[in-house]
């Protein structure tokens, strides 16, 4: 089988540096901030001209270190395998419907896929043609962990790539409820200006996986360099530390 190489042109700063918390799809959390950053041979200006004319892009990248991460840290125990394996499964279970639910990998957006591609839609929120890291797309709305790498980006087109009347497909299959969020405010003392809403709609999406409801249990992720702990409770995720 021929075999095709291809090379990162570029990665995301985020302020998710762990797969735990980051949002399932793009676009849940815009107030979520990110920068892409060109490797040092893709660092041409040129290669934005008229990229200002687009409100939102596509990226297409890896799913590089998300579930590898993850379990070294022990904020998964088994219910999906690491993205980064030689064989592939037919089948997964997407941790949102239930964790133990299995489907078919193409009819979902696992990490666990053949060649653990993701694609992300994001808005623009300012280009700086030249810097000293080279050209620089401010965005929000990413569902990329902070350094994931990136393949490609294109243009979204709205005219050809919205459709309305869509099928959601077993999107439909486990209605999600939001939670209620409390942060003390003296935890949100903690966090730098800007940062509290972020969380707080982080929080309200409820990043635990589907089968786990223990309003004992204590959850924890790192988020824009600090460390955020909480816990569920009657439909209310109550943030206990913040350090």
């Amino acid at each position: 089988m021929t075999q095709h190489i291809i090379h990162p042109i570029a990665h995301i700063r985020t302020d998710l540096s762990s797969k735990f918390g980051i949002p399932r799809q793009s676009g849940l959390v815009p107030e979520l901030e990110g920068t892409i950053v060109f490797e040092p041979a893709y660092r041409n200006p040129d290669a934005l001209r008229g990229l200002e004319n687009y409100s939102h892009i596509w990226l297409i990248w890896h799913f590089s270190e998300g579930f590898a991460s993850a379990k070294q840290e022990g904020r998964y125990d088994g219910h999906e395998e690491a993205a980064e394996t030689p064989s592939w499964s037919p089948t997964v279970r997407p941790p949102k419907m239930d964790g133990n639910t299995r489907v078919g990998v193409f009819a979902t957006r696992s990490p666990n896929r053949p060649n653990s591609l993701g694609l992300s839609v994001v808005k623009i929120t300012g280009i700086e043609p030249v810097s000293e890291e080279g050209p620089l797309i401010h965005v929000s709305g990413a569902d990329l962990m902070d350094g994931t790498p990136i393949f490609d980006i294109k243009p979204y087109l709205p005219a050809t790539e919205c459709i309305p009347d869509a099928d959601k497909g077993i999107g439909r299959l486990r209605h999600v409820e939001t939670l209620d969020v409390e942060i003390p405010d003296e935890w949100v003392k903690k966090l730098s200006e800007g940062k509290t809403e972020a969380l707080r709609r982080i929080l309200e999406l409820d990043p635990r996986p589907g089968y786990q409801d223990d309003p004992a249990r204590i959850y924890g992720f790192p988020f824009a360099g600090k460390e955020v702990k909480f816990r569920v409770e009657e439909g209310t995720a109550i943030v206990v530390s913040i350090e």
